[in-house]
């Protein structure tokens, strides 16, 4: 069922019928590469869309306070116009004939004053609602990305503690069987080390299984993955939403 429910999801986002899908091939689970112990870099959750669209607002908003303060000042202009005039057009290229005039033009919304202020405040809340806003994106990133490597190295310690277990299981029931040849034992003690040894084979599988699965919700809370050297991001640099 859940095999059916997930092909279905891929056809959705294929754009396709599940019927058109190619049968999934069997594969072993796919083994995690082990993390680096130096941390996450904080520029990693930049990679995030939910972050970078925070931060385009943040940006975009904060250059909005600086239109707003710019009404407040005079808005000049200088115009221009240079041409040739004569009453004789024999005239007409002569140095002489030459005209040009200059000038130039002040307009200033100064009976706009109030409304103008008013919209100065009205951009800077709306600025501080967007820097809140960012801000709360960001932590929430934070509480994700930390919360996936909890439960990525709790697996990863759990699948370590479950392979040495297996391990002492096969030699016991290694041991069984020669003491069961030799008659020391009945058979019902080796078919015991046999089932504690299936049982934590499962469990091994299981959480091999699971600590693919907690990769993954990690890769997804970077927004990508881990990179080693992950390359610039094409951002604006905090200077530009600084409040």
């Amino acid at each position: 069922t859940n095999l059916a429910q997930t092909k279905n999801q891929i056809a959705i986002l294929l754009g396709i019928n599940p019927e058109d899908l190619p049968p999934f091939a069997t594969a072993p689970i796919p083994q995690a590469d082990a993390m680096m112990n130096t941390g996450i870099p904080a520029d990693l959750l930049r990679r995030r869309p939910d972050i970078r669209r925070a931060e385009r607002q943040l940006a975009a908003q904060t250059a909005q306070i600086g239109v707003a303060t710019a009404a407040q000042y005079p808005d000049f202009s200088l115009a221009g116009s240079i041409g040739l005039a004569s009453l004789a057009s024999g005239n007409l290229f002569t140095a002489g004939a030459k005209t040009f005039s200059i000038g130039s033009n002040a307009a200033w919304t100064l009976f706009d004053a109030g409304r103008i202020h008013q919209n100065i405040e009205i951009q800077n809340a709306l600025q501080a609602q967007a820097l809140a806003q960012y801000e709360s994106t960001v932590l929430t990133a934070f509480g994700e990305v930390e919360n996936a490597l909890i439960s990525y190295a709790r697996e990863q310690e759990r699948r370590a503690a479950l392979t040495r277990a297996v391990a002492a299981a096969q030699s016991a029931q290694a041991l069984a069987q020669s003491q069961y040849a030799a008659g020391l034992i009945d058979f019902q003690s080796v078919l015991d080390t046999q089932r504690s040894l299936l049982t934590l084979q499962d469990l091994l599988t299981t959480s091999e299984a699971a600590v693919s699965t907690s990769l993954i919700q990690l890769y997804k809370a970077l927004g990508g993955g881990w990179v080693a050297n992950p390359p610039a991001a094409d951002l604006t640099s905090s200077s530009e939403i600084t409040p």
